[in-house]
């Protein structure tokens, strides 16, 4: 498995060469992968913004996720992931939206939905897909596997 460093750069490379855009909307990673994302000399030619919508408010606010939604299906789902990640892609106006939902721990879980469940979202504006996780560890573990996930899928989706 490469390193964060090992798939920043190349996802960065892509980003670079195909011209992409990309925004992040947070929540269980608080900020982590905006920050990760942004470790690369000249990112601001592909990073837009990002956005920490811990809150249900915040994503209702800053990204258009419906109230019905986050009461119907909870703020860790897939439906959630992907309203956020769509939600950003529009707001920012840029080719690319990631997002991240779960529960880092380690409190705030339950049976039917885990410390450690993450939904991570990309969003184009041909295709969006949401890819749930069950993460092992601490806290600061599962945000940086959920973030390393994130990396991932992004490289799958500009390396087509």
């Amino acid at each position: 498995m490469p390193t964060v460093s090992e798939i920043l750069k190349k996802v960065s490379e892509l980003l670079l060469e195909k011209q992409n855009s990309i925004a992040t909307a947070e929540s269980c990673t608080g900020g982590l992968l905006a920050h990760t994302l942004t470790n690369i000399a000249g990112s601001s030619l592909y990073f837009e913004r990002g956005v920490i919508t811990y809150s249900n408010q915040a994503k209702m606010d800053l990204l258009g996720v419906a109230e019905s939604t986050l009461d119907s299906v909870g703020a860790v789902s897939a439906e959630v992931a992907q309203a956020m990640a769509e939600g950003i892609r529009l707001k920012a106006g840029v080719d690319i939206g990631i997002a991240t939902t779960g529960i880092a721990g380690p409190g705030g879980g339950s049976k039917e939905k885990p410390v450690g469940l993450v939904y991570i979202c990309i969003a184009t504006e041909d295709k969006t897909v949401v890819k749930q996780c069950h993460f092992q560890g601490n806290r600061l573990d599962i945000k940086q596997a959920t973030c390393m996930n994130a990396l991932l899928m992004l490289f799958e989706c500009v390396s087509k």
